[in-house]
């Protein structure tokens, strides 16, 4: 099984045409949060209106998995607390999101929302603890915040991680995290793209603007996580113990050859993908 997994898109057509574009080569597509962009001059409801035509176009292709970030919330719930409600509308695409577990073969995928009060946090808390009764051994999570303290939630100058997601990671093991949210980790100083908490391996792919985004590929059946950015290629042994720095790619295997090969989508747009 090959994965492949971004986040932080906000809203960038080029790159979710890119994504629309590579998705046919692999068996799922993970977004770790932020499909949205709070900050763009883009009215927040029209966003909506165009990223669920694209996660359409995507589920169209493959499998896809998609949890909320920071920037996808769009309502309160009974309590206060913030929440994605467009998330959970996804599901009626057939896209596991906030609070699902998806099982593909021998891999159990746990989707984690953005918490923003105890409550959400409770939630976790007990998906996490029901999840973990039948689980395989190779347990993967979604959780759009990486974990504090870790080289994948540096920011140059402090962590932006989960203190929460550290004590649950300990607890429960899994084999990978995936997360997004410090954009600069993977691409500054004592930052990572990659990092080990005990036997898990937790992932921040990292964000660069233009196409295609920053992207890491999971070769689950190699074992392998590769990361992408402009002028970079590096790969890792998950196999291996944690050790920095990550190897550089000598001999591109065939898929990653043919991503470079993606038309421009300048040149062939996804059809009806921001219509």
């Amino acid at each position: 099984m090959r994965c492949l997994v971004v986040a932080d898109l906000h809203y960038s057509l080029p790159q979710l045409d890119w994504l629309v574009s590579a998705a046919p080569q692999f068996d799922l597509v993970i977004f770790a949060g932020d499909a949205l962009d709070i900050g763009s001059m883009v009215d927040f409801r029209a966003q909506i209106v165009v990223v669920k035509k694209y996660l359409a176009l995507l589920t169209a292709q493959t499998r896809v998995i998609l949890c909320s970030g920071n920037h996808d919330l769009d309502e309160r719930n009974a309590e206060g607390e913030k929440i994605s409600r467009w998330i959970a509308e996804a599901r009626e695409l057939g896209i596991a999101c906030d609070g699902d577990n998806l099982t593909l073969g021998d891999t159990l995928f746990t989707v984690c929302p953005w918490w923003d009060g105890p409550l959400a946090k409770q939630r976790i808390v007990e998906q996490l603890r029901d999840a973990a009764v039948n689980r395989p051994q190779r347990w993967i999570w979604a959780h759009h915040a990486p974990p504090a303290n870790s080289p994948t939630s540096w920011g140059g100058k402090r962590f932006f991680g989960d203190v929460e997601l550290v004590q649950w990671i300990m607890q429960y093991q899994p084999a990978m995290v995936i997360s997004g949210h410090v954009h600069q980790s993977p691409f500054i100083t004592d930052g990572s793209w990659f990092d080990r908490l005990g036997e898990s391996w937790v992932f921040n792919a990292g964000l660069q603007p233009g196409r295609p985004p920053t992207h890491i590929v999971l070769d689950l059946d190699a074992n392998k996580a590769f990361w992408l950015a402009a002028g970079e290629a590096q790969w890792i042994d998950l196999d291996a113990p944690l050790r920095r720095p990550a190897s550089y790619i000598e001999e591109p295997p065939d898929w990653l050859t043919s991503l470079g090969r993606i038309a421009d989508p300048s040149l062939a747009r996804p059809r009806a993908a921001a219509g």
